[in-house]
């Protein structure tokens, strides 16, 4: 088995030789105490009481999470927050943002009580303290990630989880922070990916590589095939879709902890190149946390916009460009990050010249079991990912 995956083993057995170095890389950084926490919610209050003092209408001033202007590129550590350049400003006195205003302060007393009795809540269990205040999840759900960006702190410090979409399975094992022993090896079920990540303890595992799968159906498609034991020892991991930042967090947690390959398995589109991103690099709206979010050694396995040319997979599975896919193609390679991949860059002019994009699911239009038995066991054989 160790010969047949030989590049895989070159590439582990490389990650591993410099696991020092890597744990003391710039992507880890320290997070602040209960104590500090309090303290910056305290500063905030303060503000709002000051003002009040002087007869003046309170204003919160927010880092613009959706804006460009604020992101910087380090390929150390992906998009992360600079210092800001654009805000948004949460006036208490004018009718456009005093609901929101409303809601920063109400989430921010929840949050207070929360770290003060060590204990937790969900972004539902907030939402379902007051849902006439908050009129929606969404509301609660995009606040809790402004009062982390504003505190400047990890959402887990905030005593604020949320439910996990992402599954996980394979060769692991681990301790969730209230003892509870997690087996990821079985090779029907998958795991529910932890809604405390930061709280997991414990890990073992003695898999080569993390696969994240974009797709919740390839997943499964790859469970009931027994990839996990089937190949090689692995661990695969999907956040069906857009991941949610537990996600994010299980697949960098393991990193630092493995310090083994970490593959993404995508369509060739552009919407499957931007997940593979946001994994990679992080996103605009999260940069903020990018130094537990993003894992910059991600590489991509497949599917590549060459691939489809190389395996002459059928025309008629292919599907061609539309305009919301050229946009956001070029998008996508004027982003800061892609100048330093000029592998993924040509593979994406592929897709572009060809204008077309396919599905994983097209492979199975050459043979039914060709993504199992053939094209998944060839890439990590011969060191088919760029």
């Amino acid at each position: 088995m160790a010969e047949q995956f030989s590049e895989v083993d070159k590439l582990r057995a490389a990650l591993l030789e410099n696991a020092e170095i890597l744990s003391d890389c710039p992507l880890v950084e320290e997070e602040p105490g209960s104590q500090e926490v309090l303290t910056r919610i305290e500063n905030v209050i303060l503000g709002v009481v000051t003002s009040l003092s002087k007869d003046e209408a309170p204003v919160l001033v927010l880092p613009n999470r959706s804006s460009w202007a604020n992101v910087s590129f380090d390929s150390a550590v992906g998009l992360q927050m600079s210092s800001g350049n654009s805000v948004t400003t949460i006036r208490s006195d004018c009718p456009s943002s005093v609901t929101k205003f409303a809601h920063i302060l109400k989430i921010l007393s929840i949050i207070y009580k929360l770290i003060q009795s060590n204990s937790y809540a969900t972004k539902r269990d907030i939402y379902y303290k007051d849902p006439q205040l908050f009129g929606s999840q969404r509301n609660v759900d995009f606040i809790v990630d402004d009062i982390s960006c504003m505190l400047k702190v990890p959402r887990r410090t905030l005593h604020v989880l949320a439910t996990s979409k992402g599954l996980i399975s394979g060769d692991l094992c681990y301790l969730e922070e209230d003892g509870t022993r997690v087996d990821c090896h079985s090779s029907s079920i998958a795991v529910a990916v932890s809604s405390n990540v930061g709280g997991i303890k414990n890990i073992v595992s003695s898999a080569k590589f993390v696969m994240i799968v974009e797709k919740d159906a390839t997943f499964q498609s790859l469970l009931d095939d027994d990839f996990c034991t089937k190949l090689c020892p692995c661990i695969m991991i999907t956040g069906k879709g857009v991941p949610d930042v537990n996600s994010r967090l299980m697949v960098r947690k393991l990193w630092d902890t493995l310090h083994i390959p970490i593959f993404a398995l995508v369509d060739a589109d552009p919407h499957g190149i931007e997940i593979m991103c946001i994994y990679k690099y992080g996103s605009v709206s999260m940069s903020f946390e990018a130094h537990s979010l993003t894992v910059p050694s991600v590489m991509w396995l497949g599917l590549l916009p060459s691939d489809l040319w190389r395996l002459k997979v059928p025309e008629d599975t292919l599907i061609p460009l539309t305009k919301r896919d050229e946009s956001k193609l070029n998008s996508l390679l004027k982003r800061p990050y892609l100048t330093d991949q000029p592998e993924w860059q040509r593979e994406m002019e592929v897709m572009q010249q060809s204008k077309v994009k396919a599905e994983l699911q097209s492979l199975t239009a050459i043979a039914p079991d060709f993504l199992t038995s053939i094209y998944l066991p060839n890439k990590l054989r011969y060191g088919g990912w760029v």
